[in-house]
């Protein structure tokens, strides 16, 4: 796998959030502001008038959700300028479901990044991805940043990612993945983790697990090339186990601002269960820390 060169570099020019006015996405507002900061990024506040905002008893009360909307909506104009006056931002309002209304302004801005927070939902006795967030992550051609249940509720006003985790399984999505981390490494001076997870051995299983540890030590180090050391504090580390665990146990031992994977190019609807997606969303319900996914 080649390295990351450093003219390489990642170019945000357009940030989509999505919102339904919560408190999940107040508390990654912050996130996505930063990041539009950093980039010189114009950042779009999108919201769906859904149809199930409608669904009362008679359209006599439809005024009065309209009205609560826009109000909403004004407050988030007038927090973001006045928190963010560095950041070039906009509020748009449109009626439809969630995804197709993201999906429309995401093609339409020609975005480069979408963020988006959840708080998630119960399921068999664990946190899940709530619907919205699950869509988002499943569909999305453009790399997506979520702010999961377990992250801070009440984020630092400056969102900045000091220490970042790049996983990888060497897979479609890595490279792109991988530029992102060192990119985003570069603008933060951040600290940068590389993990890859071997898996527990099969039976009959041929190659040592020593043997996988020292290839997979090579990839890693080969992933940032020399120059972007320079600026960046690169840390290869090799874990054995179930991915999801061990990814959530060092970027808990790190104390990471920020997890970053790579996942498999969009061929129609990709299954909620179809690897590493699945990976992916058990990484994001349960990290105390926001998760970036990129695409191949």
């Amino acid at each position: 796998m080649k390295a990351v060169a450093v003219r390489s570099r990642i170019q945000l020019k357009n940030v989509v959030f999505a919102t339904d006015f919560s408190q999940a996405a107040t508390a990654a507002l912050p996130f996505a502001a930063e990041i539009a900061q950093r980039f010189g990024a114009k950042l779009f506040a999108v919201h769906a008038k859904t149809p199930e905002n409608y669904a009362l008893p008679t359209t006599e009360f439809w005024p009065v959700a309209n009205a609560e909307v826009d109000r909403q909506a004004k407050e988030l104009k007038e927090a973001m300028h006045e928190q963010f006056p560095a950041v070039e931002s906009e509020v748009l309002l449109a009626e439809g479901g969630v995804w197709g209304v993201v999906e429309a302004v995401a093609e339409q801005k020609h975005a480069d990044l979408i963020v988006v927070g959840t708080s998630g939902r119960r399921g068999i006795g664990k946190f899940i991805l709530g619907s919205v967030a699950e869509e988002i992550l499943r569909r999305a051609k453009c790399p997506v940043l979520t702010v999961g249940p377990h992250s801070p509720s009440d984020p630092p006003r400056e969102a900045k990612f000091r220490k970042i985790v790049y996983a990888t399984d060497f897979g479609e999505g890595s490279q792109a993945a991988a530029a992102y981390a060192v990119a985003l490494a570069q603008e933060h001076q951040a600290h940068l983790t590389l993990l890859h997870v071997v898996a527990h051995p099969k039976a009959g299983q041929l190659v040592p697990a020593q043997e996988l540890e020292a290839i997979a030590l090579d990839r890693l180090r080969a992933l940032v090339a020399d120059e972007a050391k320079l600026w960046c504090e690169p840390n290869v580390m090799v874990r054995h186990g179930v991915a999801a665990e061990q990814i959530l146990d060092v970027a808990e031992e790190e104390q990471a601002d920020l997890i970053i994977l790579g996942l498999r190019s969009v061929k129609g609807i990709v299954l909620a269960t179809h690897l590493p997606t699945a990976v992916a969303h058990q990484v994001i319900s349960h990290a105390t820390c926001p998760v970036l996914t990129v695409r191949a």
